[in-house]
């Protein structure tokens, strides 16, 4: 469902649905890429706006993960509004602003990121150590790989931000880096599993209190799903990073 926003005095009036929606039951406002133009086409239409989320215009739906918790929610808007100052860049002009965003997500934001997975790694080292998992070879080599793959990734990131072109455009470093964060994350979930082997299985506490490695394991299987499939951003290398030809549009 495509969001839709008119001007209406002061005022912007927004309708539509936004999807998988960070934190939203806790957010005080959220940024909505709205069609601006009716008569506009592709993303030559869209504004970025600023929304305030406590408001009757709008219904917020938490979509339950296997965890039980809810990180991600559907987010409907029925008549809901902003201030028409709230715009960020120009109108029509949001999906450079769009692209300044995720140019951050894949950025500057990963270091931070990469802190959290480098306190899960050493999670599972030091398990694999108390239990023995560290003895077998095999597993040694999967904790190694885990290791130089996230040193990897940390040293790709500073790469990407020293050799930053424009805020707005996501360099070949970058294009790479959901794609490659996403699929190491959902192989430590993997590894974690394995290290703990039999009590992998064994909730924490009854009727569904999980450990922070099994939240870590179901977790990471939407990585490779949100803010962009591994097959979409297989497509972006191949297009934008490669200039191969667009994959056929039906």
């Amino acid at each position: 469902m495509q969001t839709k926003a008119v001007l209406e005095g002061d005022q912007w009036v927004i309708n539509g649905q936004k999807v998988w929606t960070s934190l939203a039951q806790w957010a005080d406002w959220s940024f909505v890429i709205c069609r601006t133009d009716p008569e506009g086409q592709s993303h030559k239409s869209l504004s970025y706006l600023l929304v305030p989320m406590r408001q009757a215009g709008i219904e917020i739906r938490p979509i339950v993960q296997m965890t039980g918790d809810s990180e991600f929610s559907e987010v409907f808007f029925e008549d809901a509004r902003t201030d028409a100052a709230n715009v960020v860049g120009d109108i029509n002009g949001g999906w450079k602003v769009a692209m300044g965003t995720l140019a951050f997500e894949r950025g500057a934001s990963t270091l931070g990121q990469q802190l959290q997975f480098e306190n899960e790694l050493n999670i599972v080292v030091d398990i694999a150590n108390e239990n023995g998992a560290a003895d077998d070879p095999v597993m040694r080599q999967r904790l190694a790989d885990a290791w130089v793959g996230l040193r990897i990734m940390r040293f790709n990131t500073l790469r990407m931000l020293s050799n930053a072109i424009d805020g707005n455009e996501l360099s070949r470093e970058g294009m790479i880096t959901k794609l490659y964060w996403a699929t190491w994350h959902r192989n430590l979930g993997k590894l974690a599993m394995d290290v703990l082997g039999p009590a992998s299985e064994i909730a924490a506490a009854a009727p569904y209190e999980l450990t922070r490695l099994q939240r870590l394991f179901l977790f990471t299987r939407s990585d490779t799903i949100y803010a962009g499939t591994n097959q979409i951003q297989r497509n972006i290398i191949g297009e934008r990073a490669l200039g191969l030809p667009r994959e056929p549009r039906p």
